[in-house]
Protein backbone atom coordinates (compact mmCIF):
# COMPACT_ATOMS: atom_id res chain seq x y z
CA UNK A 1 0.00 0.00 0.00
CA UNK A 2 0.98 3.41 -0.90
CA UNK A 3 2.24 5.83 1.87
CA UNK A 4 0.39 9.38 1.92
CA UNK A 5 3.73 11.52 0.76
CA UNK A 6 3.97 8.53 -2.39
CA UNK A 7 0.26 10.06 -3.35
CA UNK A 8 0.80 13.58 -2.77
CA UNK A 9 3.86 13.44 -4.75
CA UNK A 10 2.78 11.04 -8.00
CA UNK A 11 2.80 13.17 -11.16
CA UNK A 12 -0.29 12.60 -13.74
CA UNK A 13 0.53 10.45 -16.57
CA UNK A 14 -0.54 12.22 -20.36
CA UNK A 15 0.09 8.99 -21.95
CA UNK A 16 2.23 5.84 -22.01
CA UNK A 17 4.00 5.59 -25.30
CA UNK A 18 5.20 2.09 -26.93
CA UNK A 19 7.70 2.21 -29.74
CA UNK A 20 10.27 -0.14 -31.33
CA UNK A 21 13.83 1.98 -32.21
CA UNK A 22 17.01 0.36 -33.30
CA UNK A 23 20.02 0.36 -30.67
CA UNK A 24 21.88 3.52 -30.58
CA UNK A 25 19.59 5.17 -33.46
CA UNK A 26 17.36 7.23 -31.65
CA UNK A 27 16.78 10.62 -34.09
CA UNK A 28 14.42 13.22 -33.58
CA UNK A 29 12.44 11.85 -37.12
CA UNK A 30 9.79 9.26 -37.39
CA UNK A 31 8.63 7.06 -35.25
CA UNK A 32 10.48 9.30 -32.41
CA UNK A 33 9.52 12.72 -33.08
CA UNK A 34 5.74 12.46 -34.06
CA UNK A 35 5.27 9.90 -30.75
CA UNK A 36 7.12 11.83 -28.59
CA UNK A 37 6.35 15.68 -29.91
CA UNK A 38 2.48 15.24 -29.92
CA UNK A 39 2.88 15.02 -25.90
CA UNK A 40 5.40 18.01 -26.08
CA UNK A 41 8.37 16.12 -24.99
CA UNK A 42 12.25 17.10 -24.78
CA UNK A 43 13.06 14.95 -28.62
CA UNK A 44 16.87 15.49 -27.88
CA UNK A 45 17.04 14.45 -24.36
CA UNK A 46 15.11 11.51 -25.17
CA UNK A 47 17.32 10.68 -28.23
CA UNK A 48 20.37 10.59 -26.25
CA UNK A 49 19.55 9.33 -22.80
CA UNK A 50 18.61 6.20 -24.93
CA UNK A 51 21.90 6.23 -27.45
CA UNK A 52 23.53 5.92 -23.97
CA UNK A 53 21.90 2.91 -22.76
CA UNK A 54 21.77 1.33 -25.70
CA UNK A 55 25.48 1.11 -26.50
CA UNK A 56 26.21 -1.99 -25.59
CA UNK A 57 24.32 -3.44 -27.97
CA UNK A 58 24.76 -3.81 -31.87
CA UNK A 59 23.38 -1.05 -34.27
CA UNK A 60 20.10 -1.34 -35.38
CA UNK A 61 19.06 -4.24 -33.05
CA UNK A 62 15.66 -3.22 -32.74
CA UNK A 63 14.52 -2.39 -28.88
CA UNK A 64 11.47 -2.18 -27.33
CA UNK A 65 11.20 1.19 -25.07
CA UNK A 66 8.02 2.61 -23.42
CA UNK A 67 7.96 5.99 -22.59
CA UNK A 68 5.54 7.30 -20.10
CA UNK A 69 4.93 11.19 -20.69
CA UNK A 70 3.43 13.42 -17.33
CA UNK A 71 1.68 15.98 -17.90
CA UNK A 72 4.26 18.37 -16.78
CA UNK A 73 6.14 17.55 -20.12
CA UNK A 74 8.39 15.26 -18.68
CA UNK A 75 8.76 11.67 -19.12
CA UNK A 76 10.43 8.27 -18.09
CA UNK A 77 11.42 5.25 -20.40
CA UNK A 78 12.23 1.96 -20.06
CA UNK A 79 14.37 -0.04 -22.57
CA UNK A 80 13.85 -3.93 -22.99
CA UNK A 81 15.96 -6.20 -24.90
CA UNK A 82 14.80 -7.33 -28.34
CA UNK A 83 12.44 -9.45 -28.92
CA UNK A 84 12.32 -13.79 -28.17
CA UNK A 85 11.64 -13.56 -32.10
CA UNK A 86 14.61 -11.67 -33.35
CA UNK A 87 16.75 -13.49 -31.23
CA UNK A 88 15.47 -16.69 -32.84
CA UNK A 89 15.86 -16.09 -36.43
CA UNK A 90 19.32 -14.24 -35.72
CA UNK A 91 20.14 -17.51 -33.96
CA UNK A 92 18.78 -19.64 -37.12
CA UNK A 93 19.89 -17.79 -39.78
CA UNK A 94 16.38 -16.87 -41.12
CA UNK A 95 14.80 -13.88 -42.49
CA UNK A 96 11.31 -15.02 -41.49
CA UNK A 97 9.79 -17.86 -39.78
CA UNK A 98 8.54 -20.82 -41.51
CA UNK A 99 4.91 -20.10 -43.29
CA UNK A 100 3.61 -23.45 -42.12
CA UNK A 101 4.61 -24.12 -38.71
CA UNK A 102 4.47 -27.74 -37.69
CA UNK A 103 4.21 -28.68 -41.16
CA UNK A 104 7.52 -26.94 -42.71
CA UNK A 105 10.15 -27.05 -40.11
CA UNK A 106 12.28 -23.56 -41.19
CA UNK A 107 15.34 -24.45 -39.12
CA UNK A 108 16.70 -25.79 -35.95
CA UNK A 109 18.92 -24.53 -32.59
CA UNK A 110 20.18 -26.34 -30.04
CA UNK A 111 19.08 -26.07 -26.30
CA UNK A 112 22.50 -24.43 -25.84
CA UNK A 113 21.21 -21.38 -28.01
CA UNK A 114 17.84 -21.37 -26.13
CA UNK A 115 19.24 -21.19 -22.90
CA UNK A 116 21.57 -18.01 -23.88
CA UNK A 117 18.85 -16.44 -25.17
CA UNK A 118 16.60 -17.00 -21.63
CA UNK A 119 20.29 -15.64 -19.85
CA UNK A 120 19.93 -12.39 -21.80
CA UNK A 121 15.84 -12.52 -21.43
CA UNK A 122 16.26 -12.87 -17.99
CA UNK A 123 17.85 -9.29 -17.86
CA UNK A 124 14.47 -7.59 -18.38
CA UNK A 125 12.37 -6.13 -15.58
CA UNK A 126 9.92 -7.98 -16.03
CA UNK A 127 11.19 -11.40 -16.46
CA UNK A 128 14.01 -10.83 -13.78
CA UNK A 129 11.93 -12.83 -11.23
CA UNK A 130 11.15 -15.89 -13.09
CA UNK A 131 13.25 -18.93 -13.23
CA UNK A 132 15.82 -19.77 -16.49
CA UNK A 133 13.52 -22.96 -16.82
CA UNK A 134 10.78 -21.37 -17.48
CA UNK A 135 12.05 -19.08 -19.82
CA UNK A 136 13.54 -21.60 -22.01
CA UNK A 137 10.38 -23.34 -21.74
CA UNK A 138 8.99 -20.05 -23.43
CA UNK A 139 11.27 -19.79 -26.05
CA UNK A 140 10.85 -23.00 -27.48
CA UNK A 141 6.79 -22.67 -27.43
CA UNK A 142 8.13 -19.24 -29.82
CA UNK A 143 10.73 -21.59 -31.45
CA UNK A 144 7.99 -24.33 -32.57
CA UNK A 145 5.43 -21.15 -33.23
CA UNK A 146 7.78 -19.98 -35.92
CA UNK A 147 9.10 -23.31 -37.31
CA UNK A 148 12.21 -23.31 -35.87
CA UNK A 149 12.72 -26.89 -34.49
CA UNK A 150 14.47 -27.46 -30.93
CA UNK A 151 17.11 -29.90 -30.33
CA UNK A 152 19.33 -31.50 -27.70
CA UNK A 153 22.19 -31.40 -30.56
CA UNK A 154 22.42 -30.98 -33.87
CA UNK A 155 23.14 -33.52 -35.79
Amino acid sequence: MSTLKEILTRRPVAATIRLTVPAGGARPAPPVGPALGQYRLNLMAFCKDFNVRTQKYKPDTPMAVIITAFKDNTFEFTVRSPSVTWYLKKAAGLEKGSGRPGHVMASSLTLKHVYEIAKVKQQDPYCQYMPLESICKSIIGTANSMGIKVQKELD
